[in-house]
């Protein structure tokens, strides 16, 4: 079965031809060009992916995330400006798993998308992780700490699986693009940094004094077992 796609532009021209991309590669696209009419469709069927983008007219990129990550842990792609490393930031913090700047070529939209579809939840030794107050549970894709469930997106999963997989070890940012986001020339240091950030978030994981992932200034990032 073709991995369904919502995709969410505004502009007429750049939504048909993109459209075409990914058809012609084999995707099953719904194509719309505002906010409520994607919220509308996300709530009527079921997608394996949504690309978004920031500027639309009555409901914004940014809401639209947030709606659609309130509800479910849809991969989202956001599509942005070049020049905004504001709207990518605040994306990646609203829960978005990778961005694609405007303009772009065919080819680099198809494989973002590829890559962020092919990800999944990965294959672990072991079914059930604990450490300390943390139960991670692969198979059902769960998470508790003491005791209390965790929601994480597949992107979040997959990084706190990565980090305490290699619990004790500093994680650069390159690897953890390359084991999380399968890629590393295609992505960028932010969306390690935001994504720490949200586990963290949701972890009640405190940065400045961390019970579970610590900062190796300048390198990357370290899984500790309290």
């Amino acid at each position: 079965m073709n991995e369904r796609i919502l995709y969410v532009e505004d502009d007429d021209s750049l939504r048909e031809s993109a459209t075409l991309v990914l058809e012609r590669v084999g995707f099953s696209v719904t194509a719309v060009g505002d906010g409520q009419k994607a919220l509308d469709n996300f709530s009527s069927s079921r997608f394996d992916l949504v690309l978004l983008d920031v500027m639309l007219p009555s409901v914004d990129g940014f809401d639209v995330c947030r709606e659609i990550r309130r509800r479910a842990r849809t991969p989202i792609v956001m599509l942005t400006a070049r020049t905004e490393t504001a709207e990518v930031v605040a994306g990646l913090e609203l829960g978005a798993d990778d961005y694609v700047t405007k303009p772009f070529e065919g080819s680099e939209l198809v494989a973002r998308v590829r890559a962020v579809l092919r990800r999944g939840v990965p294959d672990s030794e072991s079914t059930v992780l604990r450490v300390g107050g943390l139960e991670i549970d692969a198979d059902a894709f769960r998470v508790s700490n003491d005791g209390i469930a965790v929601e994480l997106t597949a992107t979040e999963f997959r990084l706190l699986l990565e980090l305490v997989r290699h619990s004790g070890r500093v994680l650069t940012r390159e690897l953890l693009l390359d084991l999380v986001w399968g890629y590393d020339y295609l992505g960028d240091s932010r969306l390690v940094d935001m994504a720490v950030k949200r586990v963290r978030d949701k972890l009640g994981d405190d940065p400045r004094t961390p019970r579970y992932i610590t900062t190796v200034r300048g390198v990357g990032y370290r899984f500790d077992e309290p």
